[in-house]
């Protein structure tokens, strides 16, 4: 600061970079957003929200990876690993999601690490490529849940917590509750008595067994 108390030169010049670097993110056609280390949204251009079908300020807050859901789990568990141990690497994983016009679409998050020091926690620039329309899935075809979701969803119906199911399956709770918010996103269940249901009503679970068993389990 200058002697009168006001920001010095260096400062104002900051303000004038920084409002031209948010004007430049508001244009960009790129779908863009600003994450934190656990993936909530910071800020996100009109291109990202308009693949949501709402505005940027709505998207604040909400996780990126229930916005587009990844299509191989075990991608966000090696960058999840990755970020905790500080690497500086872009990350890639494949996603769907739904579009405002009510298909699917597929496309690509490209997350870079980003932060003014190599101590500091990053933040994450993520940038999404649209690659398309996913094909529609036929009314008939089978309900697709990895072996991993299906033990879940059982021990759940039977009661277990996020710790046991944890314990059961050899995962982190930060992993049972990864799994058990795709799954609530991609069904629409509101809690986990309404999943547990429905994964009886999509014959995941096998009816009239306990304790509780996926289905096709001898």
């Amino acid at each position: 600061m200058g002697e009168s108390g006001e920001p010095g030169e260096g400062a104002q010049h900051a303000v004038v970079w920084r409002n031209r670097a948010l004007t430049l993110f508001d244009r960009v056609s790129v779908p863009v957003a600003v994450c934190d280390v656990y993936g909530a949204v910071l800020l996100a251009n009109p291109a990202m929200a308009a693949e949501c079908g709402t505005s940027p300020g709505r998207l604040r807050g909400r996780d990126v990876l229930e916005l587009f859901r990844p299509r191989e789990s075990n991608q966000v568990e090696r960058i999840a690993q990755a970020l905790r141990l500080r690497h500086r690497s872009r990350y890639q994983v494949s996603v769907r999601w739904r579009a405002p016009g009510g298909g699917e679409r597929l496309g690509e998050l490209t997350a870079d690490p980003v932060s003014d020091t190599v101590e500091e926690t990053p933040a994450l620039l993520v940038m999404l490529r649209v690659l398309g329309e996913a094909a529609p899935r036929p009314a008939d075809a089978p309900v697709r849940v990895t072996s991993v979701e299906r033990r879940i969803l059982a021990l759940l119906a039977g009661g277990a917590t996020t710790a046991r199911a944890a314990r059961e399956t050899g995962l982190t709770p930060d992993g049972v509750t990864y799994h058990l918010r795709r799954l609530s996103t991609r069904w629409g269940a509101a809690n986990r008595t309404e999943l547990v249901a429905r994964a009886y009503a999509l014959g995941v679970l096998a009816a009239g067994v306990w304790p509780p068993s996926p289905a096709g389990d001898e």
